[in-house]
């Protein structure tokens, strides 16, 4: 059983990748955009590396995520706003089908319900 940090690592990593991969983005291509060299993203992506906030903030940025969600993912900032207020709400259906779904493992759902969190998040703020 992985520790607490290597968990979140490896949790972070699952996001980034799935964030990636809905933007259509190779790892070279994610590498041009954040100036963060193809190699340490992938060990990133697999786990094996906690990248500094201004790595978090450079990735966040090429996936037109906020910030906040990526160092919220990250495990460095607590979840506040909206998107906690929803996760708190037992009338959710969403993230309670994904939360109910056996067929997914829980790092499956906390990444789905994180990419399902920051497009809320995304729609509130005006942009889309």
């Amino acid at each position: 059983m992985l520790n607490e940090p290597d968990q979140h690592a490896k949790l972070l990593g699952e996001f980034i990748r799935a964030q990636r991969q809905m933007a259509n983005l190779s790892l070279r291509q994610l590498s041009a955009m954040t100036a963060v060299s193809n190699p340490y993203l992938s060990q990133i992506e697999r786990g094996m590396h906690q990248p500094s906030v201004r790595v978090l903030k450079s990735i966040a940025s090429a996936l037109n995520l906020s910030a906040e969600a990526m160092l919220e993912q990250a495990g460095l900032l607590e979840e506040t706003g909206p998107a906690a207020d929803s996760a708190a709400d037992d009338g959710n259906a969403t993230e309670n089908a994904l939360n109910a779904d056996k067929r997914l493992t829980p790092t499956q759902k906390r990444a789905l319900i994180s990419v399902y969190r920051s497009y809320i998040e995304a729609n509130e703020s005006g942009s889309s």
